[in-house]
C-alpha cells in the first residue's frame, strides 16, 4: 500500500492512495475519506453516501479487474472548496458492459453498484482504457456549506 500527494488541483487538495486489489483493504479507502472530511467538514449523510459510493467503486475493481491474480487499485481524492472528486483506477482487464454501450445505464445482475454511484454523484465518468488494460471510474459530489 502506498500513499502520496499528487499535484494538487487548482484551489484544492489531492491525496493518492494505492491498495492491493483485495477486499480487506477497502476499509482503508473509507478511512482516508473520513480523514479528508475533517479538512472540509460536510454532513454525516453526505459522508455516508460518499463512503457507499467509494466502497462500490473500489469493490468493482477488486472483484472484476484481476480475476484471481494480484493487482492494485489507485484512489485519488481531490478536495475542493465546493466539491469532492474521487477517481478509482486499476490496471486490470478493462470491461465491456453487458449488452454493449447502450446497456451501460441499465441495471443488471451485479450492476447495482454503478447505479448507486450514479444516484449519489453529481458527476459520473466510467471508462475502460483504450488499450483494454484497466478501467477508470470518477465521480464528483458537490458540497454545500
Amino acid at each position: 500500500m502506498t500513499t502520496g500527494t499528487p499535484t494538487s488541483p487548482p484551489g484544492g487538495r489531492a491525496v493518492r492512495l494505492t491498495i492491493p486489489a483485495k477486499a480487506e483493504y477497502i476499509t482503508l479507502c473509507r478511512l482516508a475519506l473520513t480523514g479528508l472530511s475533517r479538512l472540509r467538514p460536510f454532513g454525516d449523510e453526505t459522508l455516508a453516501d460518499l463512503k457507499l459510493a467509494l466502497t462500490e467503486a473500489c469493490s468493482n475493481s477488486v472483484r472484476h479487474a484481476y480475476g484471481e491474480g494480484d493487482g492494485r487499485v489507485e484512489i485519488v481524492y481531490e478536495l475542493h472548496p465546493d466539491r469532492l472528486a474521487i477517481e478509482v483506477t486499476d490496471d486490470g482487464g478493462g470491461f465491456e458492459p453487458a449488452g454493449g454501450a447502450e446497456a451501460a445505464d441499465e441495471l443488471s445482475e451485479g450492476g447495482l453498484g454503478i447505479a448507486i454511484i450514479r444516484a449519489i454523484a453529481d458527476e459520473f465518468e466510467l471508462e475502460s482504457r483504450p488499450s483494454g488494460t484497466g478501467s477508470r471510474l470518477r465521480f464528483v459530489k458537490l458540497l454545500s456549506d
